[in-house]
């Protein structure tokens, strides 16, 4: 029995590839941040974590799209038969799966060249990265149908993200020394310096997080008839919008102790000039909570937020090398 291939334009679509800046931009932020940081920077580790960080997100959100597929009870409407690349293109079962799993192997392999590469705290790293992707999607109960998802996305890609390039990238023992034994395991972590890295990364996370958090409430009529109980169907629409507003706005908080400590200098002002369009989409979308029309702004603020981030971190570097 043979199995025909997908085309590539079903194959984008499976995986929404359009939507991987969101891993990409926490990756791109992480590594500037450790050669900002740390004078430190591996170019094919950074290139290695890049094919398995994009390995692994396109299998993800192709598991999420066959779970959709597989538990849908309401078959028409937006979000189903024009956009899931499964129904659309008539993808079949056998088709989506060696898919997965092809580039879940392709995801791990270059994540097992990282930990030759580094250490087996990335191992573990990557294991828990793994683990919740695959929760987030799959399984009796996945994460992206709970009131959890916002927490999961932001946490792992948002925050996770980041401080594994991070990691990879610094000096060896400078965030976490640990020692294995037959006897014990011993840790000890910089606790200064991860705070600055959970700081750093937050915006990348808020905005994250209020992606899936748009994605739900556009969705929410839907989402209740295919018994996707998510965190809009728990708190309603208006205050899962005032969450929406207050995550951007912690991700703007969460730079200034970074500046009052002098870990950021000047350069961080492209970064807060990037909360005029910001609020300005937020406005836009609490006028209409639309899939078609206004979920797209939260990609949007995200793509602000976190690109102006790193940029203003590349500008500080090149300043101080420069200097």
């Amino acid at each position: 029995m043979s199995i025909k291939l997908m085309n590539i334009k079903s194959f984008l679509k499976l995986v929404e590839i359009q939507t991987k800046l969101a891993s990409m931009l926490p990756l791109l932020l992480g590594t500037f941040y450790a050669l900002l940081r740390y004078e430190s920077f591996s170019l094919p580790k950074f290139l290695v974590m890049f094919f398995s960080l994009l390995c692994i997100d396109m299998a993800t959100t192709a598991v999420n799209n066959y779970m959709d597929f597989k538990k849908a009870v309401k078959k028409q409407g937006f979000g189903y038969e024009m956009h899931n690349a499964i129904v659309r293109d008539q993808l079949t079962e056998a088709q989506v799966v060696i898919t997965i799993v092809i580039l879940l192997l392709l995801a791990a392999a270059g994540g097992l060249l990282l930990v030759y590469m580094t250490d087996y705290f990335v191992l573990l790293l990557g294991a828990v990265s793994l683990g919740a992707g695959l929760l987030y999607s799959a399984g009796p109960v996945p994460i992206s149908r709970t009131p959890f998802g916002e927490i999961f996305s932001g946490g792992f890609m948002g925050l996770l993200i980041p401080f594994i390039a991070i990691y990879i990238q610094a000096p060896a023992g400078e965030l976490i020394n640990w020692s294995l034994s037959w006897q014990q395991l011993g840790v000890t972590a910089a606790w200064q310096e991860l705070i600055w890295i959970a700081l750093i990364t937050w915006p990348a996370a808020a905005g994250i997080a209020n992606i899936m958090l748009a994605n739900n409430i556009c969705d929410l009529d839907d989402d209740i008839a295919n018994r996707r109980y998510t965190l809009p169907s728990y708190i309603g629409t208006r205050k899962a919008l005032l969450v929406f507003r207050v995550l951007y706005y912690s991700g703007y908080a969460a730079v200034i102790p970074l500046i009052v400590f002098g870990i950021v200098s000047w350069p961080i002002i492209a970064f807060y000039l990037s909360i005029i369009p910001v609020e300005k989409n937020i406005r836009m979308f609490f006028a209409n909570q639309s899939k078609q029309e206004t979920f797209v702004l939260a990609v949007q603020n995200f793509a602000v937020m976190a690109a102006s981030l790193v940029a203003s971190v590349l500008l500080q570097l090149l300043i101080n090398r420069i200097l």
